[in-house]
């Protein structure tokens, strides 16, 4: 049985996707603000070219692609830290 003061593990992941969402939001905004274009600096991976699968009646096309910036971390962090204190 959970306690009292137990917290949700989807609450958790919805909080850190809206904090990264967010913190990418923001990053995008301040790359052209000059005391703020750090916040943007970041990395992104994932695949060049979309793999495609052909099943003869159904063709799928899948790719990915992450992009972390520091704004996105700090998003991460301070989500982690807002549901701490829910």
């Amino acid at each position: 049985m959970k306690g009292a003061g137990s917290k949700n593990g989807w609450g958790l992941l919805l909080m850190l996707l809206a904090g990264i969402v967010l913190g990418g939001f923001i990053g995008m905004l301040a790359q052209d603000i000059p005391g703020l274009g750090w916040l943007s600096y970041g990395q992104t991976f994932g695949l060049q070219q979309p793999v495609v699968l052909d099943l003869g009646i159904l063709v799928l096309t899948l790719g990915l692609s992450v992009n972390i910036s520091i704004a996105s971390i700090v998003g991460m962090i301070l989500s982690i830290i807002i549901y701490r204190f829910l």
